[in-house]
């Protein structure tokens, strides 16, 4: 059984296929990201089809918080999916504390990116937690 880590991981790779092409068949897509014969998680599900349901106003939302003269485009789309995700499970995913969330993507940016990948996404995701969970 895959860990929640293990799964947004496989949400993350997901995405990522998925943006670059999203006429892929979805559970192959699924399939592709798990170990063998690995059941498609219904929270791995959840995750991809939350953050692609939501895309345009997690877009928004994360485009508000660039510095002036940045926009998505100029992202690059680890970041961007990691954000998205992150963003997503801020927002929608109630059974997890936001700075569980935040922490999952920092993890996701050290580990499909590099640290200052990570620090950008702390940066952006960080406007969207409570300043009483941020002290904790």
């Amino acid at each position: 059984m895959l860990t929640r880590h293990a799964i947004r991981e496989a949400a993350f790779q997901t995405l990522f296929a998925i943006d670059a092409n999203p006429d892929a068949d979805r559970e192959m897509t699924y399939t592709a990201v798990l170990p063998e014969g690995e059941t498609i998680p219904g929270f791995l599900i959840s995750l991809v089809d939350g953050v692609t349901l939501h895309q345009t106003e997690l877009d928004a939302e994360i485009t508000a918080h660039l510095k002036k003269g940045w926009t998505l485009s100029r992202l690059s789309k680890t970041s961007l999916i990691i954000m998205r995700l992150g963003l997503y499970e801020i927002k929608y995913e109630d059974d997890l504390p936001d700075k569980a969330a935040l922490n999952e993507a920092i993890e996701l940016g050290k580990k499909f990116a590099d640290e200052q990948t990570a620090r950008f996404i702390n940066g952006i995701l960080a406007n969207f937690i409570e300043p009483a969970a941020q002290a904790n």
